[in-house]
């Protein structure tokens, strides 16, 4: 057989493994996409997707393990009294927001009607409710989407969201029970001024 036959055919066989392998590139996930039932510690991840920071990069400005912190939001562990100070302190929040046992013993799952996809804005909102949109895109919920099964507008719901705007009692009580995230943790971005002590 002659090679410059078998040739072509080289470059074939590398060009489909090419394909196969290599595909279009390589995109990694800013985030890795869990079971909702893993997420032990939904504000705490919320808080950190809201923000764009990693885990990683959470351990590393924390001086403690990633594998630490993966615990503390898919297995429920709570830290040390120094960590969740350093943790509550680089994030603004009390210890009752982002490590609330009870929260973290009941872990419920959120019931949502129908699948939902949330869309990220690029426009940055100076005083956004970092609780009420991490949750957002824990769940991958459209601000449309879940407006509607809360029961009030969506435009209402972005101004949760965008403006930090507290809502009366009643739609408080709506999106805690939808959230199945107590009103005070929901809605905490809302009430503080400045940072928590």
């Amino acid at each position: 057989m002659p090679t410059n036959q078998s040739e072509p055919y080289k470059i074939q066989a590398w060009s489909l493994v090419n394909r196969k392998y290599l595909g279009k590139g390589v995109r990694i996930k800013r985030f890795r996409r869990p079971q909702r039932s893993q997420i032990r510690n939904r504000v705490l991840l919320a808080v950190l997707m809201s923000r764009d920071i990693k885990l990683s990069r959470f351990a590393e400005e924390l001086s403690v393990s990633s594998r630490s912190v993966s615990a503390w939001v898919y297995e429920s562990r709570i830290p040390s009294r120094t960590n969740m100070d350093k943790a509550c302190r680089y994030l603004g929040y009390p210890q009752h927001v982002l490590f609330n046992e009870a929260l973290l013993r009941q872990s419920p799952i959120l019931c949502q009607p129908a699948p939902s996809r949330y869309m990220k804005r690029s426009k940055a909102y100076p005083r956004r409710s970092d609780i009420l949109t991490g949750l957002c895109m824990v769940h991958d919920l459209s601000v449309t989407d879940a407006g509607h099964w809360i029961g009030v507008h969506p435009g209402t719901f972005r101004k949760w969201l965008h403006n930090s705007q507290l809502p009366s009692p009643s739609l408080q009580e709506k999106a805690e029970a939808f959230f199945r995230i107590p009103r005070a943790i929901l809605f905490a971005d809302c009430v503080r001024e400045g940072k928590y002590n």
